[in-house]
């Protein structure tokens, strides 16, 4: 499946996707869970998450979110601003230590 990369990155690093991609790092979750962890609306993830579930970035099984871990990590390691952030924060460790 294609996908518009900018509108990935972007999606991926909005704050407001950030909290509930957050929260599922440590495996799938049910809405309801989500929505009293972070307290907002089970509407407002599905809204959140929509275009991540529509490239197959999230995983949405009846009302239960998960990350496809595996294609999360080769879109960051591909991606050009992930890799940039990374290098410099690198740079900035080796500097500091």
């Amino acid at each position: 499946m294609s996908y518009d990369k900018v509108k990935v990155a972007e999606a991926l690093f909005d704050q407001n996707v950030s909290i509930i991609m957050a929260e599922l790092e440590s495996g799938p979750k049910e809405s309801v869970v989500l929505s009293s962890s972070l307290g907002i609306t089970e509407s407002e993830i599905k809204i959140r998450l929509a275009y991540l579930a529509e490239t197959g970035f999230v995983i949405v099984s009846g009302n239960t979110y998960s990350v496809d871990s595996d294609k999360l990590a080769k879109f960051m390691e591909n991606d050009e601003n992930y890799k940039g952030v990374v290098d410099g924060l690198t740079e900035l460790d080796s500097y500091l230590n």
